[in-house]
């Protein structure tokens, strides 16, 4: 394939470049049998204008930092980027990927995942997260470039989303708030193509997006998206715009297909093999399956080495800084905690032990932070407009603004999901570790950007306070009696209830050092005492899950808890005393960390006496740990709104009923 430069590009026009996009996305959709062609075969001229005059990036290092991103949005027209990362030149993605589509143990999973292939930014299949997730990558850039400049940090995000990516509640969160922070690094290039699965989107939606999107202060522009020179100049007027863009493309799905062409039928189905062969002679593409001619691919590899130069000036850049600074922007983008963490923490927890604080572990909690943000720079707070009610922004800790991103704190306005998306995407990019707070009760909100997180493996730290129906007196609507169980179901969250001061440190702890998946520490409104210690601090238990309070030896019942109701269980544990019953109390902050625990561990610390599990909340999730002879001590229904003891009372969540039921699992289980 060594052709000269001259003569590919007058070999090879725009058309077959994008036409290779489509039939590879054609091909590999017929061999699976599944798939959705249509999309990729409409947006094909757009990325061929961006990948191959626009976008820099360099297929030999997929995570070089200072890469503009990609985000496929419309993560069903996946073929689009396999195509594109084949074509450009990604190791990985070779041929046989591309016929491997859709199957077992392959790199071109039916929707992008993050992780599992080189190229791909973050998991798409949600329509709208993308989109969401993309403002995230971009305020990083923002805030990178405001501590390093341009000579290490300077690039676009670019975005490729749909109808119905537009359509979802979540977009409205997201272009708000791009559009306030003036995000102008952030280009979307809308698949403006009139389908839905349905049918023709004016079925179900008649907004005027343009309008929608410039209201929201975005640049906005509609063009022909078959048009390549007019897709290029919008995406230069985009880069020269002070405010994020949106670029409407017309286009038509199944571009070249005579049959299907326009409508839904292209969408989420093969074409089927006349009409493959249709499409061929429609579109003067007279290749077997899966073939690309040596002068097309040659052109794409070419485009793909677009970035080479650049790339190579950049580390030249990086090279030539001093120690310091390279050595702290190289930690910083790995995620890595800084020297003075640790010292930090530790004397953090020494004034716990000392001082015995009786305050709500939400309060604890924003200690942590005062004391853990000077230390690490790179922790980023946040919170959906409930900064003063979930204690997360840092003592002095300087807010981000519009044309101000030196700071460490963002207000992401009441917008859940669009600040847990965001903080996926600011993870995802690198140069944070991010955290936001909200209450416990609208993790509803968050949680399908929740799930994703933990679906790619990345850090995020949820500060989710009010977290049982302790909050009082604003009632059912706001007391999450389901929320803890609904979060420990999704796999590779960690989910953290920590019962006072020396906890809640302990598992901001746990949290910030687990690299790849996120958590949720789930706080109280109101205050709890510091648990005894009579060993003092030695370690982190929380970073095993579940450890005992009180081990009186030879035990006749085991009480477990979390949070707020441990405290509880140790006056119980003491009633129960008197009465000449040995209770074990056993603090289980993190269920899923106790589960990863060996055999002997978690055998020594539920002991094998009748148990009693004791957590202001729906049982849904402790059979595992009191077994079916167990008893629980909790809720069965939604609150109510009255104080906070009140509600204790009321809803049967007291010593005496500890107590109680102690007594009756260890009666039945002496039958």
């Amino acid at each position: 394939m060594n052709i000269p430069a001259r003569e590919l590009h007058d070999q090879v026009s725009h058309r077959d470049m994008a036409n290779a996009i489509r039939f590879l996305a054609i091909d590999a959709v017929e061999k699976a049998k599944s798939g959705h062609p249509g999309m990729p075969m409409g947006m094909a001229d757009v990325a061929t204008v961006l990948f191959t005059r626009f976008l820099k990036f360099d297929p030999a290092d997929p995570a070089w930092p200072d890469r503009d991103r990609f985000v496929l949005s419309a993560g069903h027209g996946s073929m689009l980027l396999y195509a594109l990362l084949h074509l450009t030149g990604y190791p990985e993605m070779t041929i046989d990927q591309i016929k491997s589509f859709r199957q077992w143990g392959s790199k071109t999973a039916g929707h992008p995942e993050y992780g599992h292939t080189q190229g791909v930014e973050t998991t798409t299949g949600p329509l709208g997260q993308g989109l969401a997730t993309s403002v995230g990558m971009a305020l990083a850039e923002r805030m990178m470039n405001a501590r390093y400049g341009d000579a290490l940090v300077d690039h676009y995000t670019y975005v490729i989303a749909g109808d119905g990516c537009l359509m979802e509640g979540v977009s409205h969160e997201a272009i708000s708030l791009a559009g306030h922070l003036k995000l102008n690094k952030l280009i979307v290039l809308w698949d403006d193509n009139h389908i839905s699965i349905d049918g023709n989107t004016s079925l179900s939606c008649s907004d005027d997006q343009l309008a929608r999107f410039a209201a929201s202060g975005w640049a906005t522009t509609r063009v022909d998206g078959h048009d390549p020179d007019a897709v290029a100049a919008a995406i230069e007027a985009a880069k020269a715009s002070d405010r994020p863009s949106l670029i409407a493309c017309r286009t038509t799905i199944g571009f070249g297909s005579p049959k299907v062409a326009g409508t839904e039928k292209a969408h989420g189905a093969p074409l089927g093999a006349e009409e493959i062969e249709k499409t061929r002679a429609a579109l003067n593409w007279p290749y077997p399956a899966f073939e690309v001619p040596d002068a097309i691919l040659a052109r794409w590899r070419e485009a793909g080495s677009r970035g080479k130069a650049a790339h190579q000036a950049w580390t030249q850049r990086l090279g030539g800084l001093d120690a310091a600074t390279r050595t702290g922007f190289e930690n910083n983008l790995a995620g890595k905690l800084s020297a003075d963490y640790e010292p930090a923490l530790k004397a953090l927890i020494a004034g716990f032990a000392s001082e015995q604080p009786s305050i709500a572990t939400r309060q604890a909690s924003q200690l942590t932070i005062n004391a853990l943000v000077p230390a690490s720079p790179n922790l980023l707070g946040g919170s959906a407009d409930l900064t003063h009610s979930n204690l997360t922004q840092a003592k002095g800790s300087a807010s981000v603004k519009p044309g101000a991103f030196g700071g460490s704190y963002l207000h992401y306005g009441i917008r859940e999901f669009g600040m847990a998306a965001a903080m996926n995407g600011i993870a995802l990019h690198g140069g944070f570790i991010p955290f936001g707070g909200t209450f416990l009760v609208f993790a509803d909100y968050s949680r399908p950007a929740i799930r994703l997180a933990a679906l790619m493996g990345v850090r995020v730290i949820h500060v989710m306070t009010h977290d049982s129906i302790g909050l009082g007196e604003d009632g059912p609507t706001h007391q999450p009696v389901e929320h803890v169980a609904s979060l420990r179901a999704i796999p590779n969250v960690l989910v953290f209830r920590p019962a006072d001061a020396i906890e809640t440190a302990q598992a901001w702890d746990a949290a910030l050092k687990q690299t790849h998946r996120p958590s949720v520490l789930a706080l109280s409104r109101q205050a709890l005492p510091t648990l005894p210690r009579p060993n003092g601090v030695t370690d982190n238990p929380v970073s095993r899950g579940a450890y005992l309070v009180i081990d009186p030896g030879q035990r006749d019942v085991t009480l477990i808890a979390t949070g707020s109701e441990v405290s509880l269980a140790l006056e119980a544990a003491c009633k129960l005393e008197a009465d000449g019953i040995k209770a074990a109390v056993v603090s289980a902050p993190c269920f899923e960390l106790f589960a990863e625990q060996d055999d002997a561990y978690r055998a020594g610390v539920l002991g094998t006496a009748p148990r009693v599990g004791v957590e202001a909340a729906r049982d849904t999730d402790w059979r595992r740990w009191i077994g079916d002879g167990g008893a629980f001590v909790g809720m069965t229904g939604f609150g109510a709104s009255a104080p906070a003891p009140v509600l204790y009372q009321k809803f049967g969540i007291t010593t005496d009923a500890v107590v109680d039921a102690a007594k009756g699992a260890i009666a039945r289980g002496k039958h």
